[in-house]
């Protein structure tokens, strides 16, 4: 979205996950801000993009990156070379980030609603220089949503096999030899075994889980894909019967399909979350608004109002 008629004073420009603001939200917002603003929001489909597009604007020279066109053309070079005010980023890609020195840590004191924001979620976004969670360190981002890893599976199937999955442990199940799709996410996908043996996705030192590698080997000699953007077209099909995926794009296809069924392990799951956070490098311009209108944007999906439309829209939950 941009400005129409004129040159804008100001415009917030934003690289966001596709599908994870809903347009009718852009609309609102404009609304509330007052003065001729330009929204310059461009959608990418995977987070890996995202991240990849950081580190293109650590390496650009810094004549290059403020040339870029308010054009409303999803990518346009110029454009691309534009920093962005504001880019989503996963929780699994904050630490990277910061280490790499790909983004810069965000002004709480600029944000109304933060002190709202239950200190869970809080936690998540302060981090040490290095990256790691810190409980004294600076806020890297704000989570704007939230999902988590689910199974989902071919009720058709299950129905012969005269069971369905409740748990991690029966991706195990000889029946399931071959008809299995992973994420192609180590942390997923060596999480959920860790889960299965009983211990925390969060554990830090793999070593002190001697089962965690035969259990890794034979997960692996069932699983007949492993992807991060393809995993449920083959269960679909009925290629493969059962799949591990995140809710998000999960829940969208259980109104369309009604041969689906999902369900969130009876021994625990992972939860992750879409965070805003600040490109280095990006500085505001002389008569540039973009600081406040940033901060405005985050306060904006912060507000009461407006979760229930973000959650029901985007099937995830809010932090708040």
């Amino acid at each position: 979205m941009t400005a129409c008629g004129g040159e804008p004073k100001s415009t917030l420009r934003v690289r966001l996950l596709q599908d994870s603001i809903p347009p009718v939200l852009l609309s609102q917002y404009k609304k509330q801000v007052s003065g001729e603003i330009g929204l310059d929001f461009i959608p990418a489909a995977q987070l890996q993009n995202i991240f990849t597009q950081l580190q293109t604007w650590q390496q650009q020279p810094a004549s290059q990156t403020n040339q870029g066109l308010n054009l409303p053309f999803f990518g346009n070079k110029q454009q691309d070379a534009a920093i962005s005010d504001l880019v989503t980023l996963g929780d699994y890609w904050l630490a990277p980030a910061i280490a790499q020195k790909l983004i810069q840590p965000i002004d709480i004191d600029k944000l109304n609603q933060w002190p709202e924001l239950p200190p869970r979620w809080q936690a998540v976004v302060k981090r040490d220089p290095t990256g790691n969670i810190d409980p004294n360190g600076q806020v890297w981002g704000a989570p704007y949503r939230w999902g988590s890893t689910v199974i989902i599976y071919r009720v058709d199937k299950f129905k012969d096999l005269g069971w369905q999955p409740t748990d991690w442990g029966d991706l195990w199940r000889p029946e399931l030899r071959d008809r299995i799709s992973l994420l192609d996410q180590p942390r997923e996908v060596i999480g959920l075994t860790l889960k299965k043996l009983g211990h925390s996705y969060n554990t830090e030192d793999l070593a002190t889980v001697p089962d965690l590698k035969p259990e890794l080997q034979r997960l692996h000699a069932s699983v007949k894909l492993y992807s991060s953007d393809a995993y449920l077209q083959p269960l679909i099909l009925g290629d493969t019967w059962v799949a591990v995926g995140w809710s998000t794009d999960i829940l969208p296809l259980l109104q369309r399909y009604s041969n689906l069924a999902a369900v969130i392990p009876a021994s625990g799951t992972a939860l992750w979350a879409d965070l805003w956070v600040r490109p280095a490098g990006k500085t505001e311009s002389p008569n540039s608004n973009s600081d406040h209108l940033l901060s405005q944007w985050i306060d904006f999906c912060w507000q009461p109002a407006i979760v229930p439309q973000l959650s029901l829209r985007t099937k995830a939950g809010s932090p708040m």
